[in-house]
């Protein structure tokens, strides 16, 4: 009976001694993880944890934790990002509301500070000073608009709609603009009428920002295209020029709002950089999709996708 109960209490007592080197090096590895984490937090460097054990938990530990630096470097990388882009945001705003309200105040100056000049002169004074003020208010009420579509505080009712009918009333809106531009126009409607679920102030807005991108930036192409054509179960509308286009590098971001071109800033062809963030957030309000391709002088196209109508639709 002796025996057997010390055969157990060595037993024992190895199992312990066993438990307790093993907490011993777990506690050391811990401590080494640790000071290797903290490391690499202070440094905010792309480096990951990286150490030698058989002990499986600690293997999923570091595994995880691996997972959440990089997770956290992407957040990081993100919010730099978004300063970034807040940063130039609020100086495009900033240029783009102060030329028309400095063109305003150097009318008002004049009026006021002049003295009695001839009524024509006067009058076609106001008219610019209505223009401009006109110009100043659109660019406000767009960016109330986008923060209206960005807060889901729009409400866009979706119905049956003639997607034919809008795209030869939007495109002949431009008539003038684009025989002003002294472009070939390649119109590619097929007969009879293609309907879609959407709304037809949304699908009016889109297609006015995407013909109106396409005469900013591809006029040098020489020609402005509007295709329809259906795909199985959508109706495509694709808007395209052979300008020279729009570089890979921007392609992902031209539809983030107040992102506009290096060369936007042309008085020539500026843009307020809100047109195809407002198209995009309008065509998703649909149920629908804008993507972009280009090629410089090619084809750059902006293809507008919308759900097919149907019975099951309404």
């Amino acid at each position: 009976m002796n025996v057997i109960l010390l055969c157990v209490i060595v037993i024992l007592a190895s199992f312990l001694a066993t438990r307790l080197r093993s907490n011993v090096r777990r506690t050391s590895e811990l401590q080494q993880i640790r000071s290797k984490l903290g490391k690499i937090m202070e440094s905010h460097s792309r480096e990951r944890l990286l150490h030698m054990t058989r002990d499986s938990e600690l293997q999923a530990l570091m595994t995880g934790i691996n997972e959440l630096l990089e997770s956290n470097l992407k957040v990081s990388a993100e919010h730099a990002r978004t300063q970034i882009a807040s940063r130039k945001m609020l100086a495009n705003v900033s240029h783009d509301l102060r030329t028309p309200l400095t063109v305003v105040l150097g009318y008002a100056e004049t009026l006021h500070m002049c003295p009695p000049i001839e009524e024509n002169e006067r009058n076609e004074l106001l008219a610019k000073l209505f223009n401009k003020t006109k110009e100043a208010i659109q660019l406000i009420d767009t960016f109330f608009d986008l923060a209206k579509l960005e807060s889901d505080d729009v409400d866009i009712p979706l119905s049956r709609i003639n997607v034919s009918e809008s795209c030869r009333l939007s495109i002949l809106q431009f008539h003038e603009q684009i025989e002003d531009c002294g472009l070939e126009v390649s119109l590619n409607i097929p007969p009879g009428d293609k309907h879609a679920l959407g709304n037809n102030d949304a699908l009016k807005r889109v297609l006015d920002n995407l013909i109106s991108n396409a005469l900013r930036y591809g006029a040098d192409g020489g020609i402005i295209g509007l295709t329809l054509r259906e795909e199985e179960g959508f109706i495509l509308i694709e808007v395209w020029d052979r300008g020279k286009g729009i570089e890979k590098a921007h392609q992902d971001r031209v539809f983030e709002r107040l992102y506009t071109l290096d060369d936007s800033r042309n008085k020539k062809i500026q843009g307020s950089g809100l047109g195809l963030a407002i198209a995009r957030r309008l065509a998703e309000g649909m149920g629908g999709s804008i993507e972009l391709i280009s090629m410089p002088y090619m084809r750059t196209v902006f293809s507008l996708r919308l759900k097919k109508f149907n019975l099951r639709n309404s």
